[in-house]
């Protein structure tokens, strides 16, 4: 049986010694997500953008489309921002980081990178992407793009109220601040060269579901589920336009993971582990969102000249493993996998399938 622990914007696996031969350990929930090749793979396609290009050859042709990274978004993409504001959502302490270089916990909620690390280092712009708010941040590492995302930030203001994390709207500020600095560093020509050129990477929107419909029904007076689904959609359409007028021109979306079969969820609604499954009505929410999201990013699209805007689908690969964990390839993340699956088969309902 999986145990999990929950402290302040963490859940972690208490993977038991019995289990396989592996020792007693508390495993990050983003380990598992992150290990998974196909996950990775997903979101390394996102360096072709509209290229036509093939994934062997991926990552010759995105060292040459992008020379920066810019990400915005919440704990999934946060290499750190957290550490330096007053919040309780901090990845700054052990078991996070353990696997990273150094084995330092840095801020990224995960044992080790995140995935826009790797789609960094895949596409030849450096190693690791660092925290914007990081007063030690050079002018080398600026040129070549930075996080400004927050561990529980939302498209909706009203998620990060309580928690005091840094909400899109303000990462937009800081973006804009990006900017100025980048001018100063390499003259505006070129600044502006390399915000047409940087690979943007959004993030977000699972926390405003659990925070603010969910979890603490605060929307649920003002808005039904689709009402609120419109209305977040509403607001990203608004912070990519904003991006736009700030000069970014290739940006990637992802959609909602299965938010009903995440941790936090299954352990507020099920609070013997024995019992614990994927929440089906939350994961169709999902599925819904998600629909509406890729038919309105080409139109997005439509209306500004020369934009690339993609949509990354991360709902589909995390979905499959959960329910065919035997498909990971490897030992130890098969197993994993399979013990955080065992007790989450999804109570299905009849629905139109919006995947």
């Amino acid at each position: 049986m999986l145990f999990q622990y929950e402290s302040p914007a963490n859940i972690f696996l208490y993977i038991p010694e019995r289990i396989k031969g592996h020792p007693s350990r508390l495993v990050l929930l983003s380990e598992i997500y992150v290990m998974a090749p196909v996950v990775l793979l997903i979101l390394v396609i996102l360096l072709l953008v509209n290229t036509g290009s093939s994934i062997l050859n991926a990552t010759s042709k995105a060292a040459k489309l992008f020379p920066a990274i810019l990400i915005l978004g919440d704990s999934t993409v946060d290499t750190g921002n957290n550490n330096y504001i007053a919040t309780l959502f901090k990845g700054n302490h052990l078991p996070y980081g353990r696997d990273f270089p150094g084995q330092v916990p840095t801020g990224r909620f995960s044992n080790g990178k995140l995935v826009t690390d790797f789609i960094a280092s895949a596409a030849g712009i450096k190693e690791t992407v660092p925290p914007f708010l990081d007063p030690d941040l050079e002018d080398g590492q600026l040129c070549t793009g930075v996080s400004f995302a927050s561990g529980g930030s939302g498209f909706d203001d009203l998620t990060t109220a309580v928690s005091g994390v840094i909400p899109m709207s303000k990462q937009l500020e800081y973006l804009k601040k990006y900017i100025q600095r980048l001018s100063k560093v390499v003259g505006e020509e070129e600044a502006k060269k390399i915000l047409r050129g940087a690979l943007v990477i959004i993030s977000a929107g699972t926390n405003d579901f659990i925070f603010n419909f969910y979890d603490i029904p605060t929307r649920r007076i003002q808005f039904n589920i689709s009402e609120y689904q419109d209305f977040l959609l509403g607001r990203l359409r608004e912070f990519i336009l904003e991006l736009y007028d700030l000069g970014c021109r290739k940006i990637a979306v992802a959609g909602l993971p299965p938010v009903g079969c995440l941790p936090i969820q299954t352990t507020a609604k099920f609070k013997n582990p024995e019992d614990r499954k994927c929440i089906e009505d939350e994961n169709l929410d999902a599925r819904t969102y998600n629909h509406k999201l890729a038919n309105l990013l080409p139109q997005i699209k439509s209306v500004l000249p020369k934009s690339k805007i993609a949509y990354a689908d991360v709902y589909k690969p995390m979905i499959d493993m959960t329910n065919h964990p035997q498909k990971i390839p490897g030992n130890k993340e098969r197993m994993l996998w399979h013990w955080i699956c065992r007790s989450r088969t999804s109570v299905q309902r009849t629905h139109t399938n919006m995947s």
